[in-house]
């Protein structure tokens, strides 16, 4: 009975207050979270690395590295086999026991937000922490922000089950957890809270999920702070702002979003042709890690995080850098590639670890490329690159990332770097631009009018007025006696399920994705359906329930189509517009009247 009444009195309190109090709880998670990564990661490290492979591994300033760092290549040819072990030993973990955990973990807490109602099963989070140690800790290219951003929202979610809050409110948390976690375990409370709003969409914001990512952000940042220190990750950059350098800048944004391109382009291929590949899931990471570890061969940087590489060349440790066949310069020029080309191995093929971290090295390493470009040509004016460095981390990421707020804060952050706030401004901007839709994260939607999180406040009205007769439907579906096609048809259209039809197009049930890819050929009948006359809404609330974003049509047990929830969102903005120029005749009607 105090439990009930102690819940009751949380949920029930002013926004404000409950979100302070949930702000405490969530911040001290991400703490708890962001220290328990950062240990078990450290111990992996230790091991596979460090003892097995017997190398050395920078670390950034902030972590205790210096910049007059040796690398020592031990037994350089240990690699491989360190980074294939890691994956199989992760693969065996992830897909045994929560296979939702694969791949990188900020995007499947971005999904739980729009699709699960901010639901995620507790096993993810033992799961997700500990697959993604190994993996990256054996050499996997990945970084530290994405199980960080997973274990705090998967705890949130418990959390607000254990008080018994709103899926409103579970939805919340989990955005919040993303934010702080990745705060804390960057060093960077600000950046965090508005990651916390950002990270959802590609061009809105949640505004109610700033006020309490600022009490987590800042809650988590100081526990992982007071045991490991306040130093910015990058250390201190300190150099007077130049305007002459605003229009090399802006060809630093341009290159930016194209490489910002180029990296989830290259990372989603990769992930396609894995999931085509009919092995068990178990195995691929190990794969995955075999082929990043033979491209380490060629450049070490690529290996875990990279954290410690990226200081060395903000600070122009250039003695650092090793290659055994690469010269310098040109190294310098493929280090971004090779790294996208890591990870997209690494994770792509369903290890476990984050996408951030990698973008920021391949942006310090594209900005890197540029500076040494400007420096040659106008030395006077480019003295050192370390401000391209910074500026281009903020503009990779800020384009593959579609965060360009809280990646200018956070990077700023990371490296102190006030003073070049105006032209990372401009390069954040032009990269955003360029890139256009492409991010690393799919389950970010364009905006909140998309989210099924604000179906009620946006969509409902008006799309009980709209009938599933009056949405283009897709003609996707595969014959019972040619299951085998239905991977490539879902693959090529972006989807997760189809349905199975006889020849006369008799409905027969659908065959999921994730069971073809397993062998798993079972057609599952009697799943939801709607007819020509639902209504978008029951549409949309049968996809929500079902977590899914297409829905088949069947009308006397005939297969119609399928509709998706693009073709749902198309069809409530066509009708949308229609009454809006319908309201604009009636009102220059009445004017004229007068």
């Amino acid at each position: 009975m105090a439990n009930h009444y102690r819940t009751s009195r949380i949920s029930s309190l002013p926004y404000f207050e409950k979100w302070f109090i949930l702000g405490l709880i969530l911040g001290i998670i991400a703490g708890l979270a962001a220290t328990t990564f950062y240990e078990l990661l450290r111990i992996f490290e230790q091991i596979f690395l460090l003892k097995f492979v017997a190398m050395s591994y920078p670390r950034p300033i902030g972590e205790g590295g210096v910049l007059n760092f040796i690398f020592s290549k031990g037994r350089y040819y240990l690699i491989p086999i360190s980074t294939t072990i890691g994956g199989l030993i992760s693969g065996l973990i992830v897909y045994t026991l929560a296979p939702e955990a694969e791949g990188h973990g900020t995007d499947a807490a971005i999904k739980a937000y729009h699709y699960l109602r901010g639901k995620v099963r507790w096993i993810v989070v033992p799961v997700k922490i500990i697959a993604s140690a190994i993996t990256i800790g054996s050499g996997g290219s990945g970084g530290r922000e994405g199980p960080t951003a997973q274990f705090s929202a998967g705890v949130g979610s418990i959390v607000a089950d254990l008080l018994h809050l709103s899926p409103e409110d579970r939805r919340k948390a989990v955005a919040v957890g993303i934010g702080a976690g990745i705060g804390t375990i960057f060093k960077t409370p600000i950046g965090g809270a508005i990651l916390a709003a950002e990270i959802l969409y590609k061009r809105d914001l949640e505004p109610e999920i700033l006020y309490p990512g600022i009490v987590a952000s800042a809650v988590g940042y100081t526990i992982f702070g007071m045991l490991f220190g306040f130093t910015p990750i990058f250390g201190y950059y300190r150099a007077s702002f130049d305007p002459m350098r605003l229009p090399m800048y802006f060809i630093l944004g341009i290159v930016a979003g194209l490489i910002g391109i180029l990296y989830p382009k290259t990372f989603y291929w990769v992930n396609s042709v894995f999931k085509k590949i009919k092995i068990p899931d178990h195995v691929k990471p190990a794969i995955g890690g075999a082929i990043t570890g033979g491209a380490a061969l060629l450049a070490p940087e690529i290996l875990a995080t990279g954290y410690g590489w990226i200081n060395l060349v903000e600070f122009q440790s250039f003695k650092a850098l090793y290659s055994p066949i690469i010269p310098f310069y040109l190294l310098i020029i493929l280090l971004p590639f090779f790294k996208i080309l890591a990870t997209s191995f690494s994770i792509g093929s369903g290890g476990s670890g984050g996408v951030f971290a990698p973008g920021l090295f391949i942006g310090a390493y594209a900005g890197a490329a540029v500076g040494m470009l400007f420096h040659a040509l106008f030395p006077s004016i480019v003295p050192n690159i370390t401000p391209f460095v910074i500026i281009g981390m903020m503009a990779l990421f800020a384009a593959s990332g579609k965060v360009p707020l809280a990646v200018l804060v956070m990077v700023t952050e990371m490296t102190s770097s006030l003073q070049l706030l105006p032209g990372a401004m401009i390069a954040v901007a032009i990269s955003y631009l360029i890139s256009n839709g492409y991010t690393i994260y799919i389950s970010q939607l364009p905006t909140r009018r998309d989210s099924p999180a604000h179906m009620g406040e946006y969509y409902i009205p008006l799309l009980r007025s709209i009938r599933v007769s009056e949405v283009r439907l897709r003609d996707l579906y595969v014959l019972r006696g040619e299951i085998d096609k239905a991977i490539e048809i879902m693959i090529n259209n972006n989807i997760t399920l189809l349905p199975v039809v006889d020849k006369d197009k008799s409905y027969l049930g659908i065959v999921l994705l994730r069971n073809l890819v397993r062998g798993n050929n079972e057609i599952i009948k009697g799943t939801p359906t709607v007819r020509p006359g639902s209504t978008l809404a029951e549409a949309m609330e049968i996809m929500m329930k079902s977590s899914s974003r297409v829905i088949p049509v069947v009308k006397d047990r005939k297969y119609i189509g399928l509709v998706a929830l693009e073709d749902i969102t198309e069809a409530y903005e066509r009708k949308e517009k229609l009454m809006v120029a319908q309201g604009e005749e009636e009102e220059e009607s009445f004017t004229n009247e007068f």
